[in-house]
């Protein structure tokens, strides 16, 4: 199914970031009042550049690869300069992460940012949006569906909420440890700390922004004298994953669906998994920009990937068949046989994998 959306009309170069007021009943917020566009500056960047929070790589003409530079869990993001406005490839794990990616982007343009797309609904791809204010957001209708529906209580995102106090605790004990006289060390703790309290923070400001614009299969955006396409071909890293397709410059975003080894797969379609990666093949591609992690350029990954998926829901069904439980298959399941592809040297895997390999079989009555 092919679909064409046109140009949306510019958006205002100046955008809201939407802040959590500190109410005592929960649900309550509001968003502050739009501050007037930042002068523009008097020269722009070209090329490769970075800045406080980003590393910015040009991977074709107006086309960069984003990569959060701040020691704290975050996504890439894939920047589109057309000729007049600027599409955005997920929008990062807060409103407040997002707004450092919008000004990372002033320095190398003023055009309005009018587009965002998400390659899926995880908390660390799309819980930024509200920052880029009134823009189109294109996703998967199953991303749509999970953001439009409690995306605050869906189960990835609440397990980042219960590891937030997790890692902080951690951090400040290890703190307690310090040696008075050991300023480095001190002084490194004291600034993650400060870190995790800004993003424990910042994400008490999130309002999810489901997409406005969906599709099933594939759609085609066209800005200018470029053409981007985005495309499903099936379900893998969940039920909705987006590849972003720039058929020009050969290159392709993938989010989570491939990176440069296996992806997180607690809410992944494991069996499915590899047949979706087919489509991905079939894409005249030169180079990957993934979720997470650098780019890719060797294709050949893609089919070492594959292998590896096939392998773990094999080893998973044939020992859940013998009784055992998930804690003792993700002991024993032995992927070493991948490790000249995928530098894969121990015995075990996450138990994660394990349980929603589990769910999946017994939600098929397997």
């Amino acid at each position: 199914m092919l679909h064409t959306i046109p140009k949306p009309h510019a958006a205002a170069a100046g955008i809201a970031l939407l802040l959590l007021v500190g109410c005592e009943q929960a649900g309550q917020t509001e968003t502050a009042p739009a501050p007037e566009a930042p002068a523009a500056p008097a020269e722009f960047v070209s090329g490769d550049f970075t800045t406080d929070t980003h590393s910015f790589t040009e991977v074709a003409d107006g086309v960069y690869f984003a990569r959060y530079t701040v020691p704290m869990f975050n996504s890439n993001a894939m920047v589109v300069i057309n000729d007049e406005d600027v599409l955005v490839v997920d929008s990062h794990i807060t409103p407040a992460t997002a707004q450092t990616l919008i000004d990372s982007i002033r320095k190398v343009t003023d055009k309005p940012i009018t587009t965002i797309v998400n390659t899926h609904f995880h908390y660390d791809h799309a819980h930024g949006t509200q920052a880029f204010g009134p823009v189109q957001v294109v996703g998967h209708e199953h991303t749509r569906m999970r953001m439009a529906g409690d995306p605050m209580n869906e189960g990835t995102f609440q397990s980042e909420l219960m590891r937030q106090p997790q890692a902080l605790a951690r951090l400040e004990g290890m703190l307690a440890e310090v040696d008075a006289e050991d300023d480095e060390t001190r002084g490194r703790l004291e600034a993650q700390i400060a870190l995790q309290k800004a993003h424990m923070e910042a994400t008490k400001a999130i309002v999810p922004v489901p997409p406005d614009t969906t599709f099933k299969e594939r759609i085609s955006l066209f800005r200018g004298d470029r053409e981007i396409q985005v495309h499903f071909f099936g379900r893998a890293h969940t039920g909705g994953d987006a590849v972003i397709y720039l058929p020009a410059d050969k290159i392709a975003f993938t989010g989570d669906m491939m990176l440069g080894g296996p992806s997180w797969l607690g809410d992944g379609h494991v069996d499915e998994w590899p047949d979706t990666l087919e489509g991905l093949k079939g894409l005249d591609i030169e180079t990957i920009l993934p979720g997470h992690g650098g780019p890719v350029t060797n294709l050949d990954l893609i089919g070492y990937v594959q292998a590896y998926y096939r392998d773990l829901w094999a080893q998973v069904v044939s020992k859940r068949a013998e009784g055992k439980d998930p804690g003792e298959v993700a002991a024993a399941v032995d992927l070493t046989g991948h490790a000249e592809t995928l530098n894969i040297t121990r015995v075990g895997t996450d138990p994660q994998a394990v349980l929603r390999i589990y769910q999946l079989l017994d939600e098929r009555g397997e």
